[in-house]
């Protein structure tokens, strides 16, 4: 039995917006050009291929070699490490949602008395608080 196939077009892939855009020089121009023999030994003219994304690419290598980058990843770093306590240690990379009202339980301690999202939160941004703050005060032990 032959089973009846409809080849997939995607009529978006074919647009001209999508399209890598080839740049070229005009014969007399590179004829007459000094930089010829360095430029395009082996062709008559310059070609360039420029990419859809090439600005954007540009943008990201400037903000890479910018004198601010340091100072930016490093406060990029404290707010993601945060972040990944809470998703990691704490649990809360997933919260299970459950009602009409979208309520939940904090690791399903409370089976009867529901809390919300907010107070999920709220009590995990407490516990990263009350850690930086033992941080911040050296253990010093007890005489006795």
């Amino acid at each position: 039995m032959r089973h009846a196939r409809r080849n997939y077009s995607d009529p978006a892939r074919n647009a001209p917006g999508l399209k890598a855009k080839n740049y070229g020089a005009l014969k007399s121009d590179c004829r007459d050009c000094p930089s010829k023999a360095k430029c395009c030994p082996n062709t008559v003219t310059r070609r360039i291929r420029r990419e859809k994304y090439k600005i954007v690419r540009d943008l990201a290598r400037n903000c890479v070699a910018s004198e601010y980058n340091p100072t930016a990843q490093r406060r990029r770093k404290k707010v993601e490490m945060l972040f990944a306590h809470l998703k990691r240690i704490l649990g809360l990379g997933w919260l299970p949602l459950r009602g009409p009202s979208r309520e939940i339980c904090f690791a399903n301690a409370l089976p009867d008395n529901a809390c919300s999202v907010q107070d999920d939160f709220t009590l995990a941004a407490t516990a990263q608080n009350l850690r930086k703050l033992a941080k911040l005060k050296p253990m010093v032990p007890a005489a006795g």
